[in-house]
């Protein structure tokens, strides 16, 4: 008997694992649920979900294979390896197979069950599934891992020029158990049911997935890099969330673009290349969590910024948290996220940028509330990302980046589309006061709208001066005066 131990990989068809354990024999799957190590996580109620939501399609999808799915508990993951050996040891499992994680806790918790397994001589195999190239493999010529995304993309390329990793479908029907698989619960305790209208957003299933990637790549990938960054209009993919539940795979992503685009991935169609160039990004920062661990572990990828005199402000962190800051594109996003489980990629900078440069606020304040929220919250993309709009992560443009909400809002929502369909009580402005409502003048510029609580200008500097008075940037300008 082979069992698959399902995580991040809520898919029958392009599963590395669940491939190579029906190879191997008879084939049961397990799925734990894990509510206070979610909880610890700082998973969304909308995510956990969303989880239980593609398991009972999965569950449906492994019956036709005659798999079943199992479901146990193991609150902590400190749990799991009494949970699944116990489970092994009923059933006669002679190999527990899984699709690799990165996080530190996920990779602790792996060898942890693989110790116990062994222990009792059940073989544990770990594939490679969420990532197109296994961490460790793209290196520099000094065989460290990369810190810049540029020169990884480079390798990665190259990489692919050679051969694309294949898709490998789906295994075929397994003569019938007589093991029945188990009910998904409904609900996790501690996790909150989201809204419907919040659902209907993120159908399940792996079928969906699918529909969302061909739609995408038959109408809309080679207008990606010019609408990419637009709130208002329908020009990215929609599938983060499937990739980060592994509803979909990287690798149906990657053909199903280099297809669009005639077999090219880096030249060709300029959306289709910048879409591909977003899979290696996903990539990229997964790599990072492997390489520098240390940003698994709440620090800063650049340690020196580990200095960086952070503002105790609970006042503004909560108006930021409330979409209450007085600049609409910030508080059109957040309120975005806070009713879709979703934010717009663009808007994910500006606010990231807004809070930890103008309001000064440490980006792991930032990185826990997206998470809490996010239904495609990853650990590697979400840290990843905040570290670079933090100017303490990979980014290689220097500490001096900071995005003006204003100029963001007029360049990239001209006619302030997003912002009124998220803030209605701005609807009557028009496109040059809605960007900055406290333009018009008045108390509060607007009606029912709060004044700017932060000095653009004032704030830029008191960033900048923050990151340029750090002892170790200090020692290096003296050093090269």
């Amino acid at each position: 008997m082979q069992l698959i131990w399902l995580r991040s990989d809520l898919r029958h068809y392009d599963n590395t694992a669940l491939g190579a354990a029906a190879e191997r024999g008879p084939t049961v799957a397990l799925y734990l649920i894990s509510p206070e190590q979610w909880l610890a996580h700082d998973d969304a109620p909308c995510k956990v979900d969303f989880w239980l939501r593609n398991l009972r399609i999965l569950s449906d999808s492994l019956q036709q294979l005659n798999i079943p799915l199992l479901i146990r508990t193991a609150s902590m993951w400190d749990q799991a390896p009494g949970v699944i050996l116990e489970l092994c040891q009923q059933l006669g499992v002679e190999a527990v197979h899984v699709n690799q994680e990165y996080g530190i806790h996920e990779t602790r918790r792996d060898q942890a069950v693989a110790r116990a397994l062994d222990a009792q001589g059940i073989d544990f195999h770990s594939c490679l599934d969420q990532l197109l190239f296994k961490p460790g493999s793209v290196l520099t010529q000094s065989g460290s891992y990369f810190q810049v995304f540029g020169q990884f993309r480079k390798v990665c390329y190259s990489r692919l020029q050679i051969a694309l990793p294949p898709v490998t479908g789906k295994p075929r029907a397994q003569a019938p158990l007589s093991i029945k698989r188990d009910a998904i619960p409904e609900s996790v305790t501690g996790f909150a049911a989201p809204s419907e209208s919040l659902r209907a957003l993120w159908p399940a299933g792996e079928d969906e997935a699918r529909q969302r990637l061909t739609r995408f790549t038959d109408e809309a990938i080679h207008d990606y890099k010019e609408q990419r960054d637009l709130p208002a209009a329908p020009g990215t993919s929609q599938l983060s969330a499937y990739l980060a539940a592994g509803v979909i795979s990287p690798r149906q992503c990657l053909h199903a673009a280099v297809q669009s685009n005639h077999g090219e991935f880096e030249t060709g169609s300029a959306g289709a290349s910048t879409w591909i160039s977003e899979l290696l990004w996903r990539e990229f920062y997964k790599h990072i969590l492997v390489g520098y661990p240390r940003v698994s572990r709440h620090r800063a990828f650049r340690p020196d910024t580990e200095c960086l005199p952070w503002r105790d402000a609970p006042r503004d962190l909560a108006a930021w948290k409330e979409g209450r800051t007085g600049f609409p594109i910030i508080d059109a996003a957040i309120r975005q996220l806070l009713a879709t489980g979703w934010m717009h990629n663009r808007l994910r900078m500006v606010v990231a940028m807004f809070l930890t440069k103008n309001l000064l606020i440490d980006w792991r304040e930032g990185e826990r509330f997206f998470m809490q929220h996010l239904i495609d919250g990853d650990l590697a993309a979400n840290n990843g990302g905040w570290q670079w709009s933090s100017s303490t992560g990979t980014d290689s443009v220097p500490y001096f980046r900071i995005f003006n909400p204003l100029s963001q809002s007029e360049r990239f929502d001209p006619e302030g589309r997003f912002i009124k369909h998220w803030l209605p009580e701005l609807a009557n402005l028009n496109k040059k006061h809605v960007h900055n409502p406290a333009s018009i003048g008045g108390l509060f510029g607007a009606a029912n709208y709060p004044a700017p609580i932060v000095d653009l200008s004032q704030s830029r500097e008191r960033a900048l001066s923050a990151f340029k008075n750090l002892p170790s940037r200090q020692v290096t300008e003296v050093s090269h005066g």
